[in-house]
């Protein structure tokens, strides 16, 4: 079914839900509401208003609606993903993320999207292919309808758009059924993120003005629609196939039968916006074979039309220099995201297990004492981030403002520090030109003979060198040590880490302190073998040489941005 006109206004009934529809084509503002049609989902563009819509959600409204709208009252958010790339996820989904009580999440949905998620947020994946159960439908609906009556905010967490072949339908029906509240959150599909990622345009002002989104999987059942292949085959625009890998040889001779060109040009796009996404292009009857021959595995959207061509110019995303690497972040959670952030812009795709925690400190009796004394001190020294932000939390909570620091002088060891003390509207006094324990004590020890200060606090975690306690205190420093916070090895192993590097999935493993040096070892141990170690430090390449692994690279500066340019230095130089 093609429509060639505009329209106004449309009544939609589908699985008992009634959406009334009005357009108006004089304004900028667009929606898209997908109506299915013998497999196709066909949409239309325009000021679309869907009855009870807001901005980016779709409500509806029964007699069956839950009347409440106490925040105490359950709910679920259909959510979608986008295509892999964790930067594609909409900002209303990140915010809905960072609220839910749980996620049920699919399986191709990159990990990286879940970093807004809370720590005590339950997260369930709903199975993958060879990899334990896959739930049905129907336990899927069940669990969103159960959380969401305990008074639990769930977020349902879909690869690429949840209403484009995401059975979205079903799942509406069955929330609705149960009287739960429910919203969609759009997302960005595979066909969509195609022609900005793959260079494989759905449109061209000379080739293709219509699209057609076709799914290759029909449900199987006698009583299901059929795909009008001959409607198809004379499609003047792009088709572009969904679940369609598995089934290429059957829907590509049924398009070639019914009058579509064999020689159309085609494109298979796997993967779309991930950092091994593939590109490849062939002719309508060569698809098969290409799958075949590449033993391609979905997720995959196959696009037939003119539009599908090959350009001459590559694609924006093949030219990232980090593209095809993957890399294992091994830092803290709450510090691990903002080092994938700086990768993934350059390509790469990453896996993040921390191996270690960062806690408070068991006892704050020492660190309080000394807070108290603050003022006894003329040296407020900080070795890590982690200690500027558990010092200056616990010292806020005591004294309710900052500013009973005093005249106090601070210093931090590099750039990353001093921009966390920034984060407190407080500016360091000296920081070393090196970013190290050793350059920071040498640099103390003459900025205090200068000005005769002897006082000296240390605000540390609960291992580490002592090297910078020990300089001061043999150039005549008077130096207190306090813990403000612990660093614990994690003792569990992330099962597809691990089955990652077993199978040598992982290029690289960031390397960025003495503890994780070892804690990682400690973890993987023989696993490591097959991936290469970058150090951000020279102390930290020693450790590795301590523990049998020499680092591939070794960061010039110590800080995130150079360990970042190592590897990328690495890359390109070995291709």
């Amino acid at each position: 079914m093609f429509l060639q006109r505009a329209f106004t206004q449309a009544v939609v009934q589908f699985n008992s839900i009634r959406y009334e529809i009005r357009g108006n084509a004089q304004t900028l503002a667009a929606a898209i509401i997908p109506l299915p049609f013998h497999g196709i989902s066909v949409f239309f563009f325009g000021d679309l208003i869907i009855e009870g819509m807001n901005h980016d959600r779709y409500f509806a409204t029964d007699e069956n609606r839950d009347e409440t709208n106490s925040p105490d009252a359950g709910c679920v958010s259909l959510v979608g993903a986008g295509p892999g790339d964790p930067g594609l996820i909409t900002v209303r989904g990140c915010e809905l993320l960072g609220r839910a009580d749980v996620v049920l999440y699919d399986f191709l949905v990159n990990p990286l999207v879940l970093e807004p998620v809370q720590p005590q947020t339950e997260l369930i994946c709903l199975g993958r292919h060879g990899t334990g159960r896959i739930l049905p439908q129907s336990e899927i609906n069940q669990k969103m309808i159960d959380f969401a009556k305990q008074g639990r905010r769930v977020v349902r967490l879909k690869g690429g758009d949840p209403a484009v072949f995401g059975r979205l339908a079903e799942e509406v029906a069955a929330l609705e059924a149960a009287g739960v509240s429910w919203e969609v959150v759009p997302g960005i599909s595979a066909a969509l993120a195609a022609p900005s990622y793959a260079g494989v345009f759905m449109t061209h002002r000379e080739h293709a003005s219509a699209v057609a989104m076709v799914t290759g999987h029909e449900q199987a059942s006698e009583n299901s629609p059929k795909l009008d292949f001959k409607s198809l085959a004379r499609f003047p625009g792009t088709l572009i196939f969904y679940m369609g890998v598995t089934t290429a040889s059957e829907w590509t001779s049924a398009l070639i039968s019914a009058g579509r060109d064999a020689n159309a040009p085609a494109a298979i796009v796997r993967r779309c916006s991930w950092t091994d996404q593939e590109v490849i292009h062939c002719t309508l009857e060569e698809v098969p074979q290409q799958i075949s021959s590449r033993k391609l595995r979905p997720p995959a959207v196959i696009l037939i039309g003119c539009a599908a061509e090959r350009l001459a110019v590559p694609a924006w995303f093949s030219r990232r220099p980090l593209l095809g690497q993957t890399i294992l972040i091994t830092r803290p959670r709450s510090q691990a995201f903002d080092l994938s952030r700086r990768l993934t812009e350059l390509g790469a795709g990453c896996l993040v297990h921390p191996v270690i925690d960062i806690v408070p400190p068991a006892d704050w009796s020492a660190a309080d004492e000394a807070m108290r004394r603050i003022d006894e001190y003329d040296w407020l020294v900080f070795s890590s981030v982690n200690g500027v932000h558990f010092f200056l939390d616990r010292f806020y909570s005591m004294h309710g403002d900052l500013r009973g620091l005093g005249n106090i002088r601070l210093a931090a060891i590099g750039p990353q520090t001093a921009t966390a003390l920034g984060s407190y509207h407080l500016k360091v006094d000296l920081q070393p030109e090196e970013f190290c324990a050793d350059a920071l004590g040498d640099q103390l020890v003459h900025e205090a003979h200068k000005a005769d200060e002897k006082r000296f606090l240390l605000a540390r975690a609960s291992r580490g060198r002592e090297v910078l306690a020990e300089k001061l205190q043999a150039a005549g420093g008077l130096v207190d040590q306090v813990i403000v916070y612990q660093s614990l090895d994690v003792q569990q192993v992330d099962a597809d880490v691990r089955h990652a590097l077993a199978n040598q999935e992982i290029d690289w493993i960031t390397v960025t302190s003495s503890a994780i040096a070892r804690s990682l070892v400690s973890l993987f141990g023989d696993l490591l073998g097959g991936t290469r170690l970058a150090s951000i430090s020279p102390i930290t390449s020693a450790t590795l040489r301590e523990l049998g692994y020499e680092p591939a690279v070794e960061a010039v500066d110590y800080t995130m941005e150079g360990l970042v340019a190592a590897i990328c230095r690495s890359v390109g130089q070995n291709g």
